[in-house]
């Protein structure tokens, strides 16, 4: 238990510190640098050491602490809970910055400057966890510090199945954040979290269920068991097909790539009720019967 709440304060240190950097930067810098660079890379710290250690909790403390998948879950849950009500409108993932870039809700300037803070912010998140993993302050971190020099795969499936998997998380993943994208925190930060933990769930045995290219970076691909090639492939690849899926089924076109809706028929927004309508054909009746009428007197007056 001890070694659960060490882990615990940790995720509670890095939330508070990466925090403190965003209240900071935004008093600091401008708004344009502040939402490009500075959130995404403290979205992108956070995101990636809290996983790194959650990870590490789920592959030890199964059967190093007895902890069993409703307590990595229920983190995991927390986790993101925590990571959306924080992130201050980051994503820290790459496919949603493409997503919001397709959409053109994002400039091209602003997404490469995203996507160069996120894997800055990934790369700090992996040098950090793993200096505080050298502490070792419990027997989980001694146990990982052995591990990692021969740490194993996330992707335990061929490769097909893994990037059809990976795929298909990312398109149920942002078929949610386009549907709650507009929505309330209060409603839209559980919604993704439960999302996310629901996939880690049931896709998780099989690739890790990162959807995520920069967090599957961070975790497993300095890992071996599989090539650099098959790694692009599941966790870059497959999440990006799966983000374009989702954006075409969801909206009908991409409107960075084209405009022409090829799903759906372009419907006017606003709809005339037809009680009103009728009222509108017997008023325009009416009318036409009164101009007839007037037109009869006058030819009888002639």
């Amino acid at each position: 238990m001890a070694g659960l709440n060490v882990s615990i304060a940790f995720l509670l240190l890095t939330i508070g510190i990466c925090e403190a950097g965003r209240q900071l930067s935004k008093r600091l810098l401008s708004l344009g640098v502040y939402c490009s660079l500075a959130r995404e890379l403290a979205g992108s710290l956070q995101l990636c050491a809290g996983c790194l250690e959650l990870r590490m909790l789920m592959e030890i403390g199964l059967w190093g602490g007895g902890f069993g998948p409703d307590v990595t879950l229920t983190l995991l849950f927390l986790l993101f809970v925590a990571h959306g009500a924080s992130f201050d409108g980051a994503s820290a993932n790459l496919t949603v910055s493409l997503q919001e870039f397709l959409v053109q809700d994002s400039g091209l300037a602003a997404t490469a400057a995203k996507l160069l803070a996120q894997f800055i912010g990934m790369g700090l998140g992996r040098v950090i966890t793993k200096y505080y993993w050298s502490w070792e302050l419990t027997d989980f971190h001694l146990i990982q510090n052995l591990m990692s020099l021969e740490c194993s795969s996330s992707l335990h499936t061929s490769l097909s199945h893994g990037v059809f998997v990976e795929g298909v998380c990312s398109f149920i993943f942002h078929l949610v954040f386009l549907k709650f994208h507009h929505c309330h925190p209060i409603y839209r930060v559980p919604v993704l979290a439960a999302t996310v933990t629901l996939l880690a769930y049931i896709a998780g045995p099989f690739t890790g269920a990162f959807f995520n290219p920069v967090l599957a970076t961070a975790v497993t691909f300095h890992c071996s068991g599989s090539s650099l090639h098959e790694y692009v492939q599941v966790y870059w690849l497959g999440p990006l097909a799966g983000m374009l899926a989702a954006v075409l089924i969801y909206q009908g076109n991409i409107p960075r790539l084209f405009q022409r809706n090829l799903l759906y028929s372009q419907k006017s927004k606003y709809r005339i009720p037809k009680a009103r309508a009728a009222h509108r054909s017997g008023d325009s009746k009416e009318q036409g019967w009164k101009k007839k009428g007037e037109k009869s007197n006058v030819e009888m007056s002639a």
